[in-house]
């Protein structure tokens, strides 16, 4: 492998290794600390990119904080690209990919707690930095966007006979979407108030989970069962 010094890449292709590389270790920071205890001059030394540097490239912390989470993001799409469309996944009747769906919310709590929580935090940053709204369009378009995923499934299972039909499907989709959201924020938190136990933190997230998919589920007509238990 040939090694290269700095000087042999043009300064544009410089600029933007440094800033891929600023963006990638601020993310790396953000998970272990947490968005507020990690400070420009530690993304800095971690980098060995000067902070003068840094500011001049981002501006603002809001800028390096906005660029590292729509980062990790992209790394999630990477990770799951694809499941969804998979054979196997569109093989299954309409409910049970609404099932699987929404048990990405398990995933997500169970194997990358740092990341949902860095969510929450992130949240709050957003709020008290009173980000306006244009500066989060890149960053909203790298998060994972499962309701194409939810109305094809929805689509599947009115027409195999699974999904019971319904006038609003987004509303119903909305509605169970930020419940399970917030339950997950609530749960990543800690126990706060003495009578708090989060020890059934899974068997939460899933008793909400099984009560959306027997609220979408299409109960067989007495015929169909009849049918079925003969």
């Amino acid at each position: 492998m040939v090694m290269h010094d700095s000087y042999d890449f043009p300064q544009e292709s410089l600029k933007s290794r440094r800033f891929e590389a600023a963006v990638s270790v601020s993310a790396k920071l953000f998970l272990e600390k947490g968005i507020d205890a990690v400070k420009m001059t530690d993304i800095a030394n971690e980098t060995g990119i000067g902070v003068a540097t840094l500011y001049r490239y981002f501006g603002t912390k809001t800028r390096i904080t906005i660029a590292a989470m729509t980062y990790l993001w992209n790394d999630m799409n990477k990770m799951f690209s694809g499941i969804f469309e998979s054979e196997v996944f569109m093989r299954q009747p309409g409910i049970k990919q609404l099932s699987d769906l929404m048990r990405m919310t398990l995933v997500f709590y169970n194997a990358h707690r740092d990341f949902m929580k860095l969510l929450g935090e992130f949240d709050l940053f957003l709020i008290r930095e009173n980000v306006p709204k244009e500066e989060l369009e890149g960053y909203e378009r790298s998060v994972i966007d499962f309701y194409p995923f939810f109305e094809k499934a929805y689509q599947v299972g009115l027409k195999d006979g699974t999904v019971r039909e319904m006038d609003n499907f987004q509303l119903c989709y909305l509605t169970y979407a930020h419940a399970l959201m917030e339950l997950t924020k609530k749960l990543m938190q800690g126990e706060l108030l003495p009578s708090d136990n989060f020890s059934n933190a899974s068997q939460e997230l899933s008793l909400l989970i099984e009560t959306a998919v027997y609220f979408l589920r299409k109960e067989p007509s007495n015929g169909a069962e009849k049918t079925r238990n003969q």
